[in-house]
């Protein structure tokens, strides 16, 4: 009976391990979204993101808008144009920031005005090397910078 209890023991601690393992492959630090005003149809978000197996960031989500995208903000000729990007690689032990005038992920088709001080969610979409995906979930501050 002992050695059927030590035995579920050390699955139930290795199955935690492989839930909370994608998680902790990625850590997002200063993250804020941009404040909005009524009306306004979209923000911006942004975020440090340090990866410790290299991976790639294929997409982005969440609840108060319809659809999340990753965008880059690029000089061509003089003047700043903001475009859709596939995917941003996140190199091995390298932090990668999405910040205002690079890449940064907009959110369109808000359902309500963004104020400062709430949080919202956003869900990143991670691709390993591997081709498997998988979600992290982090609640992001609101600030009118």
């Amino acid at each position: 009976m002992r050695y059927l209890l030590a035995v579920c023991a050390c699955a139930a601690i290795g199955w935690s391990g492989i839930a909370g393992a994608a998680g902790a492959d990625v850590v997002v630090s200063n993250a804020w979204v941009r404040a909005t005003v009524p009306g306004q149809p979209v923000a911006a978000a942004y975020m440090d993101i340090r990866a410790s197996k290299a991976m790639k960031l294929v997409g982005v989500s969440s609840p108060v808008a319809e659809r999340g995208e990753i965008h880059e903000m690029k000089d061509e000729d003089g003047m700043m144009k903001m475009r859709a990007v596939q995917a941003v690689d996140l190199p091995a032990g390298k932090t990668v920031s999405l910040a205002p005038g690079g890449l940064h992920v907009m959110l369109f088709g808000l359902s309500e005005p963004l104020t400062d001080g709430r949080k919202v969610t956003l869900t990143l979409k991670l691709r390993r090397t591997s081709g498997a995906t998988f979600n992290q979930v982090i609640e992001v501050p609101v600030k009118a910078p």
